[in-house]
């Protein structure tokens, strides 16, 4: 396979071609991955929830990051890589934005960075973008601020918030971001964003009228019993798993695991008679 480039993400605004992204956090799944047709891998925080066990986003580190996307990028090496810039890592100053920026590239080897906020990142998007590394914005529910939201709800309820994301995704093509995420909007305020810049707009919780698609890996592999309202199961693999263990502890206690069938019985000279 050929890994996507930045030029040929950015041509789907205008092309009509329609790409993929999925979160991803380890070595095993990524190889997976690569194996697939999907173009792009999110090394996301939301490692936080599915591997971390935290309750959100907000407390894992640029560390933790670069940890998980190693092993990514080794079993994913030609599928465009993602890093996702933590809580904590870009809102002190533009220096410190870069500093991180320029850890996760260079340490994973990742293809660009992805960081939280409209107008108020517009500065560190511009800093690392001109530090030489692509950046993806990431407007509407932004988990790592969703404590000033009330919580993972909807946003661009109302006509004034709706405007006040349009100007956060022109900041963020103003300041030279390749591409935009838009998480948890209505359709039409996507459909309304879209038709406004000049950036192809990768959604997650924001319907069709966008050039790309992102979900997270266990939410649409079934892990978990509940997942949120716009995540698709396409498999059910949390009680296809708890049904597999039970299964082996049964037969284990039953003593009918392992069999010969799964045994080295190979002749032993003094012990077999």
């Amino acid at each position: 396979m050929r890994k996507i480039t930045v030029p040929e993400i950015m041509e789907t605004k205008t092309n009509g071609r329609k790409i993929t992204l999925i979160t991803c956090y380890d070595y095993t799944s990524a190889t997976i991955v690569e194996k697939s047709d999907i173009e792009m891998i999110l090394i996301g925080d939301s490692m936080g929830m599915t591997m971390l066990g935290y309750d959100g986003t907000v407390g894992v580190t640029v560390d933790d990051i670069i940890h998980h996307g190693k092993t990514v990028r080794r079993g994913a090496p030609t599928t465009f890589i993602i890093g996702d810039m933590p809580f904590g890592s870009y809102n002190i100053s533009v220096e410190q934005g870069i500093a991180s920026a320029n850890r996760m590239f260079m340490e994973i080897g990742c293809d660009a960075i992805k960081l939280e906020g409209g107008k108020r990142s517009a500065a560190v998007i511009k800093g690392i973008v001109d530090a030489g590394i692509p950046v993806c914005g990431h407007i509407g529910l932004t988990p790592q601020t969703s404590s000033m939201m009330g919580g993972f709800k909807v946003q661009g309820k109302s006509m004034s918030a709706v405007e006040l994301l349009l100007e956060d995704a022109k900041a963020i093509e103003a300041a030279g971001a390749f591409m935009v995420m838009v998480e948890g909007v209505p359709v039409s305020v996507t459909k309304y964003i879209r038709d406004n810049i000049n950036i192809p707009i990768i959604g997650i919780g924001a319907g069709k009228e966008c050039e790309a698609q992102a979900l997270v890996m266990h939410d649409m592999l079934g892990y978990n019993e509940w997942v949120p309202k716009f995540a698709k199961k396409y498999a059910s693999l949390g009680p296809q798993m708890l049904d597999a263990f039970n299964q082996y502890h049964k037969e284990v206690a039953e003593g009918t695991f392992p069999t010969p069938e799964y045994s080295y019985n190979a002749k032993v000279e003094g012990l077999d008679k």
